[in-house]
């Protein structure tokens, strides 16, 4: 644990859980479940898959988790969104872009779609 004189070491971003989802009233149960894109409903093999990590959802009075997938082209398209918000809103992509984790993390995942 960090003292009050040494920064904390930051866990890793992982970009994917920053990607955000189309809503659930327009996902078909494929997509839900991780069998085809969720953005673009296209078939997916687990070998190319991109898993978007488990995502805790509201819905009719409760709460579940849903385990979306994607291509890697919808993948990369939707990083590079987020990534275009993030760097006009991050006041340390402001000060100094090449120490943001977080942008270093879409930035990848925008170029890799993984």
């Amino acid at each position: 644990m960090a003292t009050k004189d040494e920064p904390a070491v930051d866990a890793p971003v992982d970009a994917r859980t920053l990607l955000p989802l189309p809503s659930l009233d327009h996902l078909v149960e494929q997509q839900v479940r991780g069998y085809v894109c969720v953005w673009g409903g296209e078939q997916l093999a687990n070998e190319t898959a991109v898993n978007l990590g488990p995502r805790t959802k509201k819905r009719l009075g409760g709460t579940y988790q849903i385990f979306p997938r994607a291509c890697p082209a919808c993948t990369r398209d939707a990083a590079a969104r987020v990534l275009r918000v993030h760097r006009g809103s991050c006041e340390q992509c402001t000060d100094d872009a090449s120490v943001c984790r977080t942008r270093a993390a879409l930035e990848q995942l925008a170029r890799d779609g993984r």
